[in-house]
Order: C-alpha cells, then sequence, then structure tokens
C-alpha cells in the first residue's frame, strides 16, 4: 500500500519527537551554523545592496543557495538522527564528515582568499572541487541505501535540495572570487564590518 508524499513528509518531520537531547545539540549546532552561514552572508550583501554597492546578479545565487541547502540539511537531518541512524554509522558517516569538512573549508579559504587571492587560489579550487565530489559519494551510497529499502523518496528528495543548494552557492561563490569579490571593497568601506 503506497502513502501519499505529502503523508511521508508529515511521518518524515515527526520524527523530530524521537530525538534525544544528544540529537537535538547536535541538529541545533549543525542546522544553525548553515542558517547563521545564510544570515551573515546575506547580511554582509543586504548592507551593500541598500547602500548603493552594484553587486554582480549571480552574486544574490550565494544567499538563495545557502537557503536551499539549509533548508534541505535542516529536514534530512531529522532522518539521519533517527530512523537511519544506524544505516549511517558505516561507510555513509564517514564520507559525509569529509564531505562536511571539504564543504567548511572551501568556504573559509574562499572567505580568506579576499586576503590572499593568488596564494589561495589552488587551495581554494581543490577544497571546492572536494566538497562536489565527496557530495557525489554521498549521493551515490543514498541511492545505494535507496535501493536496499533503507531510506525513502522524502530523504532522497531532500538529498535533491541538499546538492541543488551546495552547487548554487558555491558554483556563485568561486565565480565572485575569481572575478575579484565585486562590491566587497565598497561594502567594507561603508563601515558596518
Amino acid at each position: 500500500m503506497s502513502t501519499s508524499f505529502v503523508k511521508e513528509t508529515w511521518i518524515y518531520a515527526s520524527r523530530v519527537r524521537e530525538f534525544s537531547l544528544k540529537d537535538w545539540i547536535v541538529y541545533v549546532l549543525w542546522v544553525g551554523m548553515m542558517y547563521g552561514l545564510f544570515a551573515v552572508v546575506t547580511l554582509f550583501i543586504g548592507v551593500g545592496h541598500f547602500n548603493g554597492v552594484q553587486f554582480p546578479a549571480y552574486v544574490y545565487n550565494i544567499p538563495l543557495g545557502i537557503f536551499i541547502f539549509s533548508s534541505a540539511i535542516a529536514f534530512d537531518t531529522i532522518g539521519h538522527r533517527t530512523v537511519y541512524k544506524e544505516f549511517l554509522q558505516t561507510a555513509e558517516a564517514l564520507v559525509h564528515h569529509i564531505t562536511i569538512f571539504a564543504g567548511i573549508t572551501s568556504v573559509l579559504v574562499l572567505c580568506l582568499a579576499y586576503h590572499f587571492p593568488v596564494f589561495l587560489r589552488i587551495p581554494a579550487l581543490v577544497l571546492v572541487a572536494l566538497s562536489i565530489v565527496y557530495s557525489l559519494i554521498d549521493e551515490g551510497l543514498h541511492w545505494y541505501r535507496y535501493l536496499a529499502q533503507h531510506s525513502d523518496r522524502v530523504e532522497m528528495w531532500s538529498h535533491f535540495f541538499i546538492f541543488v543548494g551546495h552547487l548554487i552557492m558555491i558554483l556563485a561563490w568561486w565565480q565572485w572570487y575569481s572575478e575579484g569579490y565585486q562590491g566587497v571593497n565598497e561594502t567594507l568601506a561603508l563601515g558596518f564590518f
């Protein structure tokens, strides 16, 4: 008997009631960090924009990508902390940790590359590429779990949007860096940061 996707989504989201204290701590820290990145980037671009700074149009894709990415992570993590927790303790957990490490360090290096653009060009490119490669490996593991009936449509769709958001964010950020962070000097000169 099949259920509707809406009902499956409700069931998936309702699993937050199964969270232990540790699950809540991990969830709030992880999801909070992602929405924190969204808030900081949106604030920076917003302050510049509303004070007349001209950013290239693609720059607005960065907070959009972060929002999609963070919202999908907020949803996906519910399943990861509950029904799929035991399956993630194998190779998939390690892939998640490597993917997260590559993702976080790629953003940090892209930020530092504002000050050291030539020196950090290769490390930034390597970390951006690794964040994408490991995201693909992670997706492969999720599809393997899905085919083995240890995942569901809701988790698979959340992973689709994680991947979409990550790619929009990181590729727009790379483009911004590679074109010299147009608008950053002007925004910093406003004196808010």
